[in-house]
């Protein structure tokens, strides 16, 4: 509900500070006090398109803050913290900036907010009626989500709008694989070239390139490197007069300084033996490399035939061998999603008539709801218009069958009305009367004052062209739907104001020689006497005074009764 509005240099309001209570609030006041201006203020700060116009003459900017009680709001407290505002403390707090140069700010509790937010959270605390601004009813979304509460189908809407969203999940997944299917079937004779030339190749190691390289140059100079490597070995080891040889008759003269000194023998024979094994190793090694040269041109013409392919791979799929490798994963791996597109397609297919069979029972139910709903709800509507000064009205929920099934079912919802004999039903956003519109708003509101989640309501122009019975019969449901919201009246009727749980009385005053406006609650014989002057009497006679005093009383009663 509404707590606080603060109000500063806004139109012909200098500075308001108003704090409200729940039930029944009547604004009181002569025409042209400012009632209607403060109804303008507060849907400014729920979002409204600002203008500079609003600011008071000779002010430089128009500041309007509200405070909302929102315990128990726990979806709204969840759609705040989905935004980053902290509602811990169970209040939220909208203010709004208008400087001169017509641009605006606007903040929810101290922080910076859109144009879009303040309005979204605007529609869910105040329902404005009586001006074809923030009248949540005029609205497709509102008046199906009505329905569906009146028929109790709200957790059936929810179903559909669940189940709805899961297959427009699916059918986009089901787009997206074969999108890919269709981009690798393109492609699907490339990969497989691809593919079976790679494979075909066998590769296995990523720097076989750089091997067959080395070996393509041993075998292309093998008559050298074993011309080379055979005299190597005769000088070391094998041919008479070796290295090897010779070293072993210098052993023998080692070993005669050491039986002479054998000093000779622990200084040098470790090291000459080294030297010699490491000769006879060198021999061995040596022998074999040498017969290892293949001196078969065959052999090389397979190496420089197997350099060929390897090069022609990696001009084609890659600068390495690595690259190449890389290459056909990613091919093969290609090539195989077809198989699992076509597995996952079939899957998707399965699963998609699964859940339109599921939305088209859930939509069907839904519709029977809604069809049944809609028959009571104009019924009950239409039989309350007459009471409120339309005898003629008649009130009719329209179900409009769409092309498809959407989240929100197989019809649009309309409310619709009449207040003219002989005329069909129009939606209510073409309903002209300010008035008017706001009692069949308020014969809605009656009887959905238990599902409507609005705290907040606001009847501008209400008793636009009615009085004495039906006067009383709109004060009356106003009282009823009081008992479930807070709801704010601007009125100048005194059987409303009578029964209001909280009379403000609004006049203008001058100051420092500007009009300005001024909120004061009334109590008391302050009260008798502003009833008086709405009954168009003298408000200092008696028989004015008693006569207010007469539609206090029961209003009296039933406040102490409650």
């Amino acid at each position: 509900m509404l707590s606080e509005l603060r109000v500063k240099n806004y139109a012909v309001i200098e500075d308001l500070d108003l704090r409200f209570e729940p039930g029944l609030v009547v604004l009181t006041g002569e025409t042209g006090a400012g009632k209607s201006i403060i109804v303008g203020a507060l849907s400014l700060v729920l979002g409204e398109r600002a203008t500079s116009d609003v600011i008071r003459a000779g002010e430089e900017r128009a500041l309007i803050e509200a405070v909302f009680d929102v315990s128990g709001r726990d979806e709204l407290r969840r759609r705040c913290e989905e935004a980053g505002v902290d509602v811990e403390d169970g209040w939220l707090v909208l203010k709004r900036e208008v400087n001169a140069s017509g641009r605006s700010r606007a903040w929810v509790n101290a922080s910076p907010a859109t144009a879009a937010l303040t309005g979204e959270l605007g529609r869910a605390l105040v329902d404005i009626h009586g001006q074809h601004e923030h009248q949540a009813l005029l609205h497709a979304g509102p008046q199906r989500e009505i329905l569906d509460e009146y028929s109790g189908a709200g957790e059936l809407a929810r179903q559909l709008r669940d189940c709805w969203a899961r297959l427009n999940e699916l059918r986009e997944e089901r787009e997206a694989v074969e999108a890919r299917r269709a981009r690798t079937e393109e492609r699907a004779e490339f990969l497989g070239h691809q593919v079976s030339e790679i494979e075909g190749a066998r590769l296995s190691d990523p720097e076989e390139d750089l091997r067959l390289a080395d070996e393509e140059r041993r075998l292309a100079h093998a008559e050298e490197l074993l011309e080379r490597s055979h005299r190597l070995y005769d000088e070391i080891y094998g041919a008479d007069g070796s290295l090897y040889e010779r070293l072993g008759r210098l052993r023998r003269e080692l070993d005669a300084l050491g039986r002479v000194d054998p000093v000779v023998e622990s200084q040098f024979g470790e090291l000459f033996d080294g030297v010699y094994f490491s000769l006879q190793e060198l021999g061995s090694r040596l022998s074999a490399y040498r017969e290892s040269i293949d001196l078969n041109p065959g052999t090389l013409e397979r190496t420089r035939q197997r350099i060929d392919a390897l090069y022609r791979l990696k001009s084609k799929y890659g600068p390495t061998l690595a690259a190449v490798m890389e290459s056909f994963e990613r091919a093969a791996t290609e090539l195989s999603e077809l198989d699992l597109a076509e597995q996952r397609l079939e899957e998707l297919s399965r699963r998609e008539s699964e859940l339109v069979a599921e939305l088209e029972e859930l939509a069907r139910q839904l519709s029977r709801a809604r069809s049944k709903a809609a028959k009571g709800l104009s019924g009950e509507v239409t039989g309350i218009l007459p009471e409120l000064g339309m005898p003629d009205g008649r009130f009719e929920v329209a179900l409009l069958e769409r092309a498809s099934i959407k989240a929100t079912g197989a019809e649009d919802i309309e409310f619709r009305v009449t207040l003219n004999k002989g005329f069909d039903p129009l939606p209510l956003s073409k309903v002209a009367s300010g008035g008017e519109l706001s009692r069949v708003m308020l014969a809605l509101k009656t009887i959905l004052a238990r599902l409507d989640r609005t705290a907040t309501l606001i009847f501008d122009e209400i008793d636009a062209g009615i009085g004495g019975i039906v006067g009383q019969k709109v004060a009356e449901r106003l009282k009823l739907v009081a008992a479930y919201h807070q709801v704010f009246v601007i009125t100048h009727l005194a059987q409303i104001a009578a029964l209001a749980d909280h009379h403000l009385l609004v006049t203008k005053e001058s100051k420092k020689r500007k009009s300005t406006t001024i909120v004061s609650e009334l109590e008391g014989e302050d009260r008798v006497r502003d009833l008086a002057r709405m009954l168009g009497g003298d408000p200092e006679r008696k028989a004015s005074l008693e006569h207010a005093r007469a539609l206090l009383a029961p209003s009296a009663g039933a406040s102490r009764a409650g």
